[in-house]
């Protein structure tokens, strides 16, 4: 299973970047999605694939089961998701005053500040 998961780690990377590398700016958009939905897997995959009970710690113990799964993974790729949106958000405004202003999503056509 980690196989298969780190072949499509590289496969969304390799996707993001000719994305991103593309000369519109909704590309870039796409591309930077693509990018945060990469990195979410890579730390899932990299934390290790198990099928375990949740990290419940019973009533009288200190600790979690021993066959419990690690949370820390679960919620960086949590708090990864809520910052990927907030920027993609950001984004996709700042995306659509750049083709209110400039008229094209051409990246080529933004090099001139003073419009």
């Amino acid at each position: 299973m980690e196989l298969i998961l780190s072949i499509l780690v590289g496969v969304l990377f390799a996707a993001a970047l000719y994305t991103m590398l593309r000369r519109s700016i909704v590309r870039l958009a796409i591309g930077l999605t693509l990018l945060s939905h990469a990195a979410n897997l890579l730390i899932f995959t990299v934390s290790g694939v198990s099928r375990t009970g949740p990290p419940i710690v019973q009533e009288g113990r200190e600790a979690p089961l021993i066959g419990s799964s690690d949370p820390v993974p679960q919620a960086l790729i949590l708090t990864a998701i809520v910052i990927s949106f907030g920027v993609l958000a950001f984004l996709l405004v700042l995306v659509k005053r750049v083709y209110q202003t400039v008229a094209s999503d051409d990246s080529d056509d933004l090099t001139s500040t003073e419009r």
